[in-house]
């Protein structure tokens, strides 16, 4: 039975959140300020989960979903908000994670990085299923929380030409030889270059291969085929093994990748947060400059040209040696180093041979970077680089790693911001900075801690 609820905010799968008797009830479709009847329809102890049956008022952030598939394709969450108002609740979000996980404070907000809103998303992996009820072939992204691929007809967070290709690919996949063993079709753009993966579960006859030649000439794109791991992706033209890359003008860099390397989704966003990454760092010429989990060195060579040496650490050998060659290409090789490290098992001591950084960048998966905060925590002050700025795609593991810099190895949190990398999901991507603080303010911030924890202890056996 529907029910009255109003709406106090919203969670990062964009549902609104409401509470009745205390209990939270999560609504699917509402926004914040809003007053809706729901529909419950999953209970558990100590929340719900309901659907927007009608809304009574609603929102002065409420926009008109831009995609006909909203709701239905999983791909997005948030297109019936406004994007800035998209952007402030990640702020949000932001700030109430690092207090909820790591009862931390960052002493000043940085202003959230935006980008283009539409046709950013230059990376992107598409589901192919043969599905006879709905027509034949779907080439689209998962229904939202569902295995089921949706029936997309358009997806205007892909590149408009990327977008129009949707249908093509569908009529493509049909005519091949074993269109349900063809589980996916991976878009990765460069500049000026439009690249689509094919994965294939059997080999591909001669018939395929034409149709697929055939594709490309009419729409612009290069072929690359998977006929197993990443290891064995090639080009179906070897001649465009090296045409795929992105660019930084701002640094004059130029990186080669392929097309089932990891790389930021959206371009743009990735110029303005290398930019800002490396001013809040304030490399100086003599600085020596470390960059953890640097990938293909989209950090780590654009320090290189700012500082005295950049080393790069990262646990794919395929990236670092693709990032020594780009170095080496630009004239960098003297002013960059690399080793291929599982830098999840680090300690102190390692940290310690590496040798002493000026400055550190750390830019680590979702699962975070808890060894190296770890190991930093256990530098002397001295040993300490005296700034870090830490880049996130996960807040909670950000949050947890910043109360260890924080409360265990005397840094300060000084600033931290908002990267609107995806716009329209609940995606979070962040940028945090650290300051190593002397060693007095360190046995000052621990004689607090140490007190604040007697006081609450008492307190709780008083209470007891």
């Amino acid at each position: 039975m529907a029910e009255v609820l109003n709406i106090e905010s919203l969670d990062l799968e964009a549902r609104g959140i409401a509470r009745r008797d205390g209990k939270v009830v999560f609504v699917e479709g509402a926004l914040p300020a809003e007053r809706v009847t729901a529909t419950t329809v999953r209970r558990k102890p100590s929340y719900e989960i309901a659907r927007v049956e009608d809304i009574l008022r609603p929102s002065a952030l409420r926009v008109a979903p831009r995609c006909p598939h909203f709701g239905v394709c999983g791909g997005c969450a948030m297109q019936h908000l406004e994007p800035s108002a998209q952007v402030a609740i990640k702020q949000r979000a932001l700030e109430d994670t690092f207090w909820h996980v790591g009862k931390l404070r960052p002493q000043r907000m940085l202003p959230p990085l935006h980008g283009p809103t539409w046709g950013y998303r230059y990376r992107a992996r598409l589901s192919v299923r043969v599905v006879p009820k709905k027509g034949g072939v779907l080439v689209g992204f998962h229904e939202r929380k569902s295995s089921y691929v949706a029936d997309m007809r358009e997806c205007h967070v892909l590149p408009p030409h990327v977008s129009r290709m949707l249908m093509p690919l569908r009529a493509m996949i049909a005519a091949m030889s074993a269109p349900t063993r063809m589980p996916q079709i991976e878009v990765a753009l460069g500049d000026g270059v439009t690249v689509l993966v094919l994965r294939h579960l059997e080999p591909l006859t001669d018939g395929d291969l034409a149709v697929l030649r055939q594709f490309a000439a009419q729409h612009g794109v290069q072929w690359w085929l998977q006929p197993k791991g990443p290891d064995t992706v090639h080009p179906l033209d070897p001649a465009h093994a090296d045409t795929l890359a992105y660019t930084m003008p701002e640094f004059g860099l130029r990186m080669p990748y392929r097309p089932t390397d990891f790389t930021q989704v959206n371009h743009a966003i990735n110029r303005t947060m290398v930019s800002r990454a490396l001013m809040l760092l304030d490399v100086q010429p003599e600085d020596r400059v470390a960059d953890l989990f640097c990938g293909l060195g989209n950090f780590t060579l654009p320090l290189a040209t700012r500082g005295r040496v950049a080393v790069g650490v990262e646990g794919s050998k395929a990236l670092t040696d693709r990032a020594l060659a780009a170095a080496a290409q630009h004239g960098l090789a003297g002013r960059t180093d690399f080793a291929t490290l599982n830098l999840f098992e680090i300690d102190v001591e390692w940290l310690r041979g590496l040798g002493y950084f000026d400055r550190m960048l750390i830019d680590p998966p979702r699962e975070g970077a808890q060894a190296v905060a770890q190991a930093l925590a256990l530098l002397a002050p001295e040993e300490r680089p005296r700034r870090i700025v830490y880049v996130s795609c996960n807040p909670a593991t950000l949050a947890r790693d910043a109360a260890i810099m924080v409360h265990e190895g005397g840094y300060a949190l000084k600033s931290a911001g908002v990267i609107n990398m995806f716009p329209h999901t609940g995606h979070v991507e962040s940028i945090a900075v650290f300051e190593s603080l002397p060693a007095e303010d360190v046995l000052a911030a621990q004689e607090k801690a140490r007190c604040k924890d007697e006081d609450a202890a008492a307190q709780d056996q008083a209470a007891a």
